[in-house]
């Protein structure tokens, strides 16, 4: 029976680390539906850059496994710690610019350069999803999905740690296409997730 407690212990305590990769989930991918509209800011960008937003191939998600789970929050704090954060108005002079950031951006500039990181490392654009969600205050806000075989995870401005994505405080409101680096689609089941994280 003590050595039973030694291992619930240890168990519960690599549950807590933030380090620690996360345990395969079956449902924990969002719900998509169909083609909504592109943000402003993102076909501006797609403007700027032709060659980051056309079709994808779609090798299916990615695994999460021990190393890419160390280099998903690797480069997930990396920016975080790297870049300033500021308005769009304040870094481009302009409302909605979304860019890679220099040395300061907005929630979108954090998540366009992780994905841009992330990909010079091998993961497919059909798994790094720019998403656009809400925040509990009703603000918008953009964050990066990474869709894995064990969910869809999301790499955040607002938070170094890397969560799935339903145990983030937003509603989900739509996202890239997996399909298309150009293309939106809506997030169906993504409004249950802000109930759910109130507590």
């Amino acid at each position: 029976m003590r050595i039973k407690g030694v291992f619930v212990a240890f168990a519960a305590i690599v549950a807590m680390s933030s380090s620690a990769m996360p345990a395969p989930q079956n449902t924990a991918s969002m719900t998509i539906g169909g083609v909504t509209s592109q943000p402003i800011g993102h076909y501006e960008f797609c403007e700027r850059h032709t060659d980051e937003c056309g079709p994808t191939r779609n090798t299916g998600p990615v695994d999460m496994n021990a190393n890419t789970w160390a280099l998903v929050t690797q480069i997930n704090l990396r920016v975080n710690k790297t870049i300033t954060p500021a308005t769009d108005m304040e870094v481009y002079g302009q409302e909605e610019y979304w860019e890679y950031p220099k040395t300061a951006g907005d929630c979108e500039d954090f998540a366009l350069l992780k994905r841009k990181l992330l990909m010079q490392k091998g993961i497919s654009a059909a798994n790094l999803l720019m998403t656009v969600v809400r925040k509990p205050d009703g603000e918008g806000h953009a964050v990066l999905t990474l869709r894995t075989q064990q969910g869809d995870y999301i790499l955040d401005n607002l938070d170094d740690e890397v969560k799935v994505w339903y145990k983030t405080p937003y509603s989900y409101l739509k996202r890239q296409a997996s399909y298309n680096a150009g293309r939106w689609v809506t997030i169906e089941n993504g409004n249950d997730v802000l109930v759910g994280a109130v507590k």
